[in-house]
């Protein structure tokens, strides 16, 4: 038998054309220059510029000589580029005047005529010079005459059109250079043209496309004219460009063709709707394939045919750009678009006929790709063409399938009769392949004429596709074509070899989570062990399969009943352990046993969960396993056994981590109030918590709690506690009985069991009180009691809290428990002392800082301590009064005494209080009271100021000076208060030093002069000293007087004094004042002019000085504070300014 013939490389086809150049005049002259011009015309690259910005190309020009004819002149209406003359010269050597007017000018005439009556402007005349004729001749005119004469009778104003080429057969330099200038203008000249001509044949392009929507616009005419230009292109070797144009058309026939689908069709697209009588498939060993080509132009090709010659047409440019893999990614593309084109467009195509054209256009570029790369390319480029093997596996199988050629018996007669019309579709092999043993025809008239040659063609190109699917890292893929093969087998009774490829594909699927492929691989694989006979393997599989959501009920209840089946009857009853043990069951992926694998024991497990008499039903089921620890810790569940009859199903691994906690908890105890906040002085309810744990309360325990000494546990007729089990679910209730003594209460608990919560509220009541205020060194604030750090940062909003703890002893424990209740004090009361002249006032502010409201009552002021002789008189009139939140009520009370006043009042405030919303309390309660002192308030001077106008003026005017009258009369003899440093013994009276200093705060009054000074005081009733200043006032209105303040001129310390050294002796007149109150508070911007600029607890280098200390507020009596001074303006004044206070 003779060895099969190799098949021959195809060979790849380049296009012939070349743009046309007509030649006239002398042909003798122009076949001598010839071989010359051809060789050096293509030599240099020129730059070619084109219109709509698109970027400048170098290419080489080539040209295609002939002689000119009139007939070559395209004619009007002619779209064919291919022939159309871009450039005509005419060719000379005349050097003769005589000659060139008998001959040479008249045939130049009548060319030039014919190409005005084409309209043909490109065009060329060449004057040869040949220095052998000028030596022959002496009579003949030189050169340039000829040449002028030309010029001047063709060119007129585009001389440029006359070129002279000098001795062109001479090896010189100057011919060279007359060489080179020739081709120059030669290549010029054509580009121009190509510009111009291509130009103008894309605008008419454009525009012909433009009217694609009118009617009897036909895509295949346009398809010629656009093709025309992909020529052209590939003429001038852009094969780029010339691919641009074929996808172009690809792009538009693509949209129409969808456009059908959604309903709008075009009239021209029923010439592609023609029934498919023909399935060749590709054909791409020709550069053009003209009887395609030739029946797109008559508008009879098919959709198939229109898609073979422009994907042979895409094929050929992009092996001429080496971009062979692009045409792989591409026929695929095509195929399968082709396949959706057919069913949008509703083509008839006879059953098989499809999947032969597609099997045979996938070998058809395989080949051709194998043709123009080398077997290493073609090895390192498999990514690119697996997907053409695969599918051309793919069609070859359901050939086989629709012919009967995989079935049992064989191909029937009307298989025959479909393989034999298939065939026939196929038509003749091409020439082309005709001595190519291997072609793509060969094979698939082979692979449909037996059943063996069938299995041996489909077998290969199977394995050669898992092989490439497998070398490039498509594991899924490959098992996909694998899963094709197993269903091969199955359908050959070979269920055995089937096995290896379902488990393959099974086992990727599972490993990356592909649930729909695992589904529709176990249903195959289900078949093909019960083929085989392997019952284990094929239960296993039945039992997932009936648990699968992606299965239809039906198929479900069908592998359900298939492992009910065969599940003894009389066997025990189904049953389901869950077993905490810590060996792992482990499982062969491939094949699977009812039993228990070797060397693990299902009843090893330290702890098991067993239920029994379960029925599953369709769906998800909940199980409930119960257990009882015995210890405390933490469970984990290993592996899951359930078994219906002798069917064992094994989980050998429950993931994710299934753990569950048995602990031991104590009992707890746990208080707190049910508001947010505890308020001192009425009932607050309490709630306790009992979390009995493992503790089982039994009657008779108690809780025993030690009773605070400001808080106290009441006791009301009936108490209940309510359990609860540990899932908050109310189990009972009963009374508690709660017993008090002085030291002790008593809470009798109710019985309880394990794990269960009793809760009870008890109501607490703690004193109320206010803490001691300070004396006169604070009269207008109250003093900072003891505060939790962060009541100290708002000193001023918060209540003042008080913490009681109490020590409750447990029944289940030998150590008390200490809680801490916190209780805040609702109110917060401030005190002020007022005078009017010596008569004297206390003032009492309650604020309510609480958020609720309360009635208050029967409000009492008594003065403790050796204040037996002073009266305070209330000036309250209404006996009770509601105080609402956050609100204030005030209280005043004179103070009278008959002889000499005490030097200090100890004051006890107190009033009841009750909450507004309550009703009437079962328990009576305590007061709320605060406590205060109050010290030097009894008035010893009386300070009066009067400001008088300008001698001769009724009124005090702005700018002019007023006389300020400071009067300070002492209003008692001397007292106890007034036994200091500054008190002075003279012969007649007592004396005390004093220092008055007054200031303007509100810059309404210039003090002119001293503004401060020290006097000399008698300590006597009446006693009075005066002082006269002068002021002027700043604005115009009722301005307020300025302040007097009085200061006690204390001697320096003698202990201060004796410490300081000689250098320390220096003149200074600076004074130590010592401050007290509100009235330290100037500014230093309304200082009034001459003030005492002081320092205040500072040490001063120089002379010992005195001390100024600051009278307290009560002593000193200002008879003519709020008195207002009425200002005119000045009458010079154009701006009235007026202060008003």
């Amino acid at each position: 038998m003779a060895a099969p013939e190799e098949p021959l490389p195809p060979v790849i086809y380049t296009m012939e054309n070349k743009p046309i150049v007509t030649c006239a005049g002398d042909q003798n002259l122009f076949t001598s220059i010839y071989p010359t011009l051809s060789q050096q015309l293509p030599r240099e690259p020129m730059e070619w510029r084109r219109s709509y910005g698109r970027a400048p190309k170098m290419i080489h020009l080539e040209s295609n000589f002939v002689q000119f004819k009139e007939e070559l002149l395209p004619k009007e209406g002619n779209k064919a580029l291919l022939t159309f003359p871009f450039l005509h010269i005419y060719w000379t050597e005349c050097c003769d005047t005589e000659v060139y007017k008998a001959t040479v000018k008249d045939d130049l005439t009548k060319w030039q005529n014919v190409l005005k009556a084409h309209s043909s402007v490109d065009w060329l005349i060449v004057v040869v010079e040949n220095d052998a004729k000028k030596k022959n001749k002496t009579n003949i005119l030189p050169r340039t005459s000829i040449v002028d004469k030309i010029r001047n009778d063709f060119c007129n104003k585009q001389s440029d059109r006359c070129v002279v080429l000098s001795d062109p057969l001479k090896d010189s330099s100057r011919t060279q250079e007359s060489w080179n200038a020739f081709l120059t203008k030669l290549r010029t000249l054509l580009l121009m043209s190509f510009t111009k001509n291509l130009g103008k044949f894309e605008d008419d392009m454009r525009t012909l496309r433009e009217k694609r929507t009118e009617p009897g616009w036909s895509f295949c005419e346009y398809f010629m004219v656009q093709e025309e230009l992909a020529f052209v292109f590939e003429m001038l070797q852009q094969f780029e460009d010339a691919l641009v144009q074929y996808d172009e058309l690809d792009a538009l026939f693509s949209q129409y063709v969808v456009n059908f689908g959604a309903g709008d069709g075009a009239n021209w697209l029923t010439f592609f709707c023609q029934p498919v009588k023909s399935w060749s498939g590709l054909i791409l060993r020709k550069p053009i394939d003209m009887e395609k080509r030739e029946l797109i132009q008559r508008q009879e090709a098919t959709l198939l045919d229109l898609r073979s010659y422009l994907f042979s047409r895409q094929c050929t440019l992009l092996l001429f750009l080496q971009r062979p893999w692009e045409v792989a990614q591409r026929a695929l593309e095509l195929l399968h678009s082709c396949v959706q084109e057919l069913k949008l467009l509703e083509v008839s195509v006879p059953p098989g006929a499809l999947d032969c054209w597609v099997f045979l256009s996938c070998l058809e570029v395989l080949q051709r790709i194998e043709g123009c790369c080398d077997r290493a390319q073609i090895d390192s480029n498999i990514a690119h063409t697996v997907g053409l093997w695969s599918y051309a596996t793919e069609k070859l199988k359901s050939l086989g399938y629709l012919c009967g050629l995989v079935s049992e018996k064989g191909p029937n007669s009307e298989d025959l009769n479909r393989t034999v019309d298939l065939l026939a579709g196929l038509g003749a092999e091409r020439p082309e392949t005709a001595n190519t043993a291997q072609s793509p025809y060969k094979k698939l008239k082979e692979a449909l004429s037996s059943v063996e040659a069938f299995e041996k063609h489909y077998l290969d190109l199977s394995h050669a596709t898992i092989e490439m699917y497998t070398s490039i890292g498509r594991i899924r893929s490959a098992k996909f074509v694998g899963k094709d093969l197993a269903e091969f087998y199955m359908r050959k009774k070979s269920p055995q070899k089937a096995e290896i490829y379902l488990q393959g594909a099974l086992k990727t699927y599972l490993a990356e989570g592909w649930a729909l492929p695992i589904t529709h691989t176990r249903k195959q694989l289900a078949e093909c062990q019960k083929h085989l006979g392997q019952t284990e393997n094929y239960l296993q599989t039945s039992s997932l399969l009936a648990s699968d959501y992606h299965l239809t009920e039906e198929q479900r209840k069908y592998f359900c009943q298939e492992v009910l089946s065969f599940a003894h009857q009389q066997s025990d009853s189904p049953g389901i352990i869950c077993r905490n043990v810590h060996m792992l069951l482990r499982r062969q992926e491939s094949s699977s046993s009812l039993e228990t694998p070797s060397g693990v024991a299902l009843e090893d497990g330290a702890h098991m969960l067993r239920c029994s008499n379960v029925t599953l039903e369709p769906g998800a089921n909940k199980i409930t396993f119960r257990t009882q620890a015995k210890e405390p810790g933490t469970y984990t569940l290993r592996q899951l056994s359930a078994s219906v009859g002798p069917v064992r199903f094994v989980l050998p691994h429950i993931y994710p981590l299934v753990q569950y906690d048995v602990y031991s908890q104590e009992p707890q105890l746990h208080v707190e109030p049910l508001a947010n906040s505890l308020l001192a002085g009425i009932p607050q309810k309490v709630k306790f918590t009992v979390t009995t744990g493992h503790y089982t309360v039994r009657n008779g325990d108690s809780l025993q709690l030690s009773n605070a000494e400001a808080m106290l546990i009441l006791c009301q007729a009936e108490n209940r506690a309510v359990i609860y089990s540990n899932t908050r679910e109310k189990s009972s209730d009963a009374a508690l009985r709660v017993q008090s003594s002085d030291k002790v209460t008593s809470i009798s608990l109710p019985a309880a069991p394990a794990y269960h919560v009793i809760e009870f509220e008890l109501d607490v009541l703690s004193l109320p009180s206010a803490p001691a205020a300070g004396g006169e060194s604070d009269l207008r604030g109250t003093p900072e009691p003891h505060r939790k750090h962060k009541d100290r940062q708002t000193a001023g909003h918060c209540m003042v809290t008080t913490d009681h703890k109490v020590s409750i002893d447990c029944p289940w424990s030998i150590y008390s428990t200490v809680i801490a209740l916190t209780f805040s004090v609702p109110f917060r009361t401030t005190h002020s002392l007022l005078s009017t002249g010596t008569r004297k006032y206390v003032q009492l502010c309650v604020q309510n800082l609480s958020e609720l409201d309360f009635q208050l009552s029967d409000s009492n002021l008594v003065a403790t301590g050796d204040s037996t002789d002073l009266q305070l008189i209330p000036l309250n009139t209404e006996s009770q009064q509601c105080i609402c939140s956050k609100q204030p009520v005030f209280f005043v009370w004179e103070l009278r005494w008959t002889r000499e006043p005490p030097p200090a009042l100890h004051g006890q405030f107190s009033i009841g209080f009750s909450p507004a919303s309550e009703e009437q309390l079962s328990v009576s309660l305590k007061p709320y009271t605060y406590e205060f002192q109050v010290e030097n308030y009894f008035t010893l001077y009386n300070v009066k100021a009067e400001i008088f106008p300008p001698s001769g003026m009724q009124h005090c005017r702005t700018g002019l000076l007023c006389s300020l009258e400071v009067s300070i009369t002492r209003l008692s003899d001397l007292l106890e208060v007034d036994k200091d440093e500054a008190l002075m013994e003279s012969d007649q009276c007592f004396l005390t030093k004093l220092m008055y200093e007054v200031v303007d705060n509100s810059s309404n009054w210039a003090v002119c002069g001293k503004s401060c000074g020290a006097i000399s005081m008698p300590v006597a009733a009446r006693a009075t000293h005066r002082v006269r200043m002068d002021v002027m006032p700043l604005f115009a209105g009722h301005l307020p007087l300025p302040d007097v303040r009085l200061f006690k001129y204390l001697p320096h310390h003698s202990a201060h004094s004796s410490q300081l050294d000689a250098d320390s002796w220096i003149e200074n007149d600076s004074l130590s004042v010592d401050r007290h109150g509100d009235e330290q508070s100037d500014g230093g911007s309304g200082r009034s002019r001459g003030s005492v600029h002081s320092a205040s607890s500072a040490e001063h280098k120089g002379l010992p000085m005195p001390r100024l200390q600051a009278l307290p507020t009560g002593q000193v009596f200002n008879s003519s504070a709020g008195m207002q001074v009425l200002v005119l303006p000045s009458q010079d004044n154009h701006v009235l300014e007026v202060s008003v206070t």
